[in-house]
């Protein structure tokens, strides 16, 4: 077992609190967290007046995921329409999807899908698994509700292995109906919404059922942010416990750490700042800040998912894409930033979490045992795992059979360990 350093009760100083960290690789695309949220940051952070009209991606040619008319009409969570799905990866399950009623980050409805695999034998109100994948693209066909069932989604092994429990799997696609990369705050809404959807869902038979959350890298900001405002925004979901790791909780912070040097994952980051440009369109306006080879690979990008966008932004800077200062921000990109900031966030989860982090992560782990301090100051029971030695692309396998572990024990109602 990982060494687990107790919590403090009360803020330090961040300065304190850094370790060095070795140079790490950047081959791996798991590692894309760091570099690819920091470049978002630092690139909404020059935010001009609103005149430009963001670059939205090619509509889904399935009607299914389409919203229909009256979708202001249902309430969170209802379900507008389902369907049944084949199975073939996920042996023995029943699988449906579900279009459910949501809201964008400017409380308008929107229609979003997820998933729901059943194990053998039904659902019977069996626990339920809300399973936030690390989604990094910007193209509606790379959703989960696609790469679920085609063979590319990287993390689908593990959803076999959530099965093999007996637990039903719910997986949403917590980018939403625009694929707006970065906003992490509406990935936690959709996060709630698309569980709501599944206990509504009469065939799936999970009415009754206690929920557990669980993600990693941008798929931890969507389960971190599910938890933080399920208090006060689904404060009737059965939650009992939540499984995060390598969770980046300060973008703005991350583009400090990382700085302005060429990367090979600078497109997932310049995807990133579309994404957000999508989820707030009058105040997050890229299009003047782009020079000509921004607007070109902004154009290259708008519709790609995760391998085409690093292959397209590979080791480009933001001087070559972008013009202005892009660390001096106003008050429209800090207050954006912090509401899509687990560390600036205010709400704190109300049931226990288990957060892991690599101690040799790009993304700051001294940063998450802060925010992981302040939600044990709140009374949340927190455990946190520092894995010693691991990067960003190696926590995740360190830490999942230890997350899966922790969901497990909380489901059979034994206490949460914490080390607050």
């Amino acid at each position: 077992m990982a060494a687990r350093r107790a919590l403090p009760n009360a803020h330090r100083d961040p300065a304190s609190a850094r370790r060095p960290g070795r140079q790490q690789s950047l081959g791996s695309w798991r590692r894309l967290a760091a570099i690819a949220l920091s470049v978002a940051a630092a690139a909404l952070a020059y935010a001009p007046p609103a005149t430009a009209t963001p670059i939205y991606p090619i509509a889904d040619p399935d009607p299914f995921y389409w919203a229909p008319g009256d979708v202001g009409n249902f309430a969170p969570g209802d379900v507008i329409r389902s369907r049944p799905m084949p199975t073939g990866a996920y042996a023995g399950a029943t699988a449906w999807q579900l279009l459910y009623r949501s809201s964008n980050s400017a409380n308008q409805p929107i229609a979003a899908v997820t998933t729901v695999l059943i194990p053998a034998g039904g659902g019977l109100n069996r626990p339920i698994v809300s399973y936030q994948p690390f989604v990094n693209s910007l193209g509606m066909q790379c959703a989960p509700s696609h790469s679920l069932f085609n063979g590319t989604m990287q993390e689908a092994p593990a959803l076999n292995l959530l099965l093999a429990r007996g637990w039903a799997v719910a997986v949403p696609d917590h980018l939403g109906p625009t694929s707006a990369y970065g906003a992490a705050r509406l990935g936690g809404r959709l996060t709630l919404d698309g569980i709501r959807a599944v206990k509504r869902f009469p065939p799936a038979d999970l009415a009754g059922s206690p929920v557990g959350l669980v993600g990693y890298s941008g798929g931890g900001m969507a389960t971190g942010f599910a938890a933080a405002l399920a208090p006060e925004y689904a404060p009737e979901l059965p939650i009992v416990g939540v499984a995060q790791g390598g969770v980046p909780v300060n973008i703005g912070k991350l583009a400090r750490d990382v700085g302005l040097q060429p990367s090979p994952l600078f497109g997932l980051g310049f995807a990133a700042g579309i994404g957000l440009e999508r989820e707030y369109p009058a105040e997050l306006p890229m299009e003047r800040i782009l020079n000509p080879a921004g607007w070109a690979l902004r154009d290259q990008v708008a519709n790609a998912c995760t391998q085409e966008i690093i292959n397209a932004g590979a080791n480009k800077g933001f001087n070559d894409v972008f013009y202005g200062n892009m660390f001096d921000a106003d008050a429209t990109t800090i207050r954006i930033l912090h509401e899509n900031s687990l560390e600036t966030f205010p709400g704190v989860p109300r049931v226990p979490v288990y957060e892991w982090h690599g101690t040799n992560d790009q993304v700051d782990p001294w940063l998450a045992r802060e925010v992981m301090g302040r939600y044990c100051a709140s009374g949340t029971p927190v455990l946190l795992d520092l894995i010693p030695g691991a990067d960003h692309g190696s926590a995740i396998f360190q830490g999942a059979p230890r997350a899966y572990g922790y969901l497990s024990d909380r489901f059979a109602g034994i206490p949460a360990p914490s080390n607050c």
